[in-house]
């Protein structure tokens, strides 16, 4: 590659892009778009800014954290294995079978279970381990919802795939529609990004739906990725899990989780997003790949974070005070919003996903005359051929302030948006 105009004594850049090209065809981040999208507008000066943008817990972290951190710091000048502790894996596998009512001894912790420095990393890496440089003699395809977690394009773009979007909207529930993917697709399908409770909208996939989704997995030899970060904030009834689901289904003797990842964090759970801290578990045989793969791009999660981390997942008590912060804040939302602009009880997550006609245009209006700043739908979707955009009209609105201060914004939402 040619380099021009370069000279350390004028001051000259590089003229011509260096690089891997792949990231020329991404989008700048949703909040690197919002940021420059309100960046020109100076909000209300006797109004307090309400973000409610970033997923970002903003309830008092557990205690235990703390705790464990000054009990565990001799740690800190340890490099800590990939592979994390069997403390911790023991714990997580613990707490699946607790939560997902799996049989008991059929998940094994030390092959089935990888601490991850948040999900974010990972979901990301996982292309890189799902992705072939052919699937059926053509360019990969990586499946997801649409709208969708950024990460999950990200990946797909970079490891060489071809990003798939799969429409989740009202009428399909908003979760992608399995039946309407083709054999064609299918056959060169390398991974498939699912998440429930979806971001944003917080549908939860039925039992059924899983069934299907990990059956086509087997079927078309592609590994079927679950994010389930937001699954322990609900609202009436527990989220089905992935895993539950598997062990329902046919399966190898001994494989239950055949071509199957689920991820979990404790970002929401446990409002520690500053942690880093979370896992995945599933398929033994990916699971050992991936611990592999991240050997050589990784660091591992450091003693202390893996000790707090392994006795938040022993604790149920601060979930449970979380869960009804979140109750109370669906209600102060509901009491203010009165069924405007579609407004539903999702059935987990923190998000509202509000029909408002054009998203941008209604956080420019939000930020200017009511310092409330939420993210535009269409920052989370993509445009597919024939379809219109599946986020353009909405806005996502984080409810992660407590429950007095969503009531606040909720109501300026309404005089505002009218």
């Amino acid at each position: 590659m040619v380099l021009t105009d370069f000279s350390v004594n004028s001051g000259a850049v590089f003229t011509e892009a260096i690089g891997n090209d792949r990231l020329d065809l991404l989008t700048d981040y949703p909040f690197t778009r919002l940021a420059n999208l309100l960046a020109p507008i100076t909000p209300r000066a006797n109004v307090a800014p309400i973000l409610l943008t970033v997923g970002e817990p903003q309830h008092t972290p557990p205690s235990i954290i703390e705790e464990t951190l000054r009990a565990t710091a001799s740690g800190w000048n340890k490099y800590p294995p990939v592979g994390g502790t069997p403390e911790f894996r023991a714990a997580v596998g613990d707490w699946l079978a607790r939560r997902y009512e799996l049989p008991a001894g059929l998940l094994h912790a030390d092959s089935s279970v990888l601490p991850l420095s948040g999900t974010r990393e990972a979901l990301f890496m996982l292309a890189l381990l799902a992705v072939p440089t052919q699937k059926a003699g053509r360019q990969p395809a990586v499946l997801m919802p649409n709208p969708f977690y950024a990460p999950y394009e990200g990946a797909a773009v970079m490891a060489g795939a071809e990003p798939v979007f799969l429409s989740a909207t009202r009428e399909t529930g908003f979760l992608p529609d399995l039946d309407a993917l083709t054999p064609e697709l299918l056959e060169r399908t390398a991974l498939f990004y699912l998440c429930t409770p979806a971001n944003p909208q917080g549908a939860a996939a039925t039992p059924a739906y899983l069934a299907k989704a990990i059956g086509l997995a087997r079927q078309y030899g592609f590994v079927l990725a679950v994010d389930e970060c937001y699954a322990e904030i609900w609202l009436d009834t527990p989220p089905v899990g992935a895993l539950q689901v598997a062990v329902s289904l046919p399966h190898e003797d001994g494989k239950p989780w055949a071509n199957l990842l689920v991820f979990h964090s404790l970002s929401k759970r446990s409002s520690a997003a500053g942690l880093r801290s979370g896992f995945v578990a599933g398929d033994p045989a990916l699971i050992g790949r991936f611990s592999r793969l991240r050997s050589y791009g990784c660091a591992g999660m450091p003693l202390p974070i893996l000790a707090a981390s392994t006795a938040l997942w022993r604790d149920e008590a601060h979930v449970e005070e979380n869960r009804a912060a979140y109750r109370a804040k669906f209600a102060a939302a509901e009491a203010e919003l009165g069924g405007r602009y579609g407004y539903y009880r999702p059935a987990g997550g923190f998000f509202l996903w509000l029909e408002v006609g054009n998203g941008e245009e209604a956080a420019k209006r939000l930020w200017a005359e009511g310092a409330v700043r939420v993210l535009p739908g269409a920052y989370l979707s993509r445009n597919n051929p024939g379809e219109a955009n599946p986020g353009e009209a909405f806005i996502r609105v984080a409810l992660v302030q407590d429950a007095d201060t969503v009531a606040q914004a909720c109501a300026s939402i309404v005089r505002i948006l009218g």
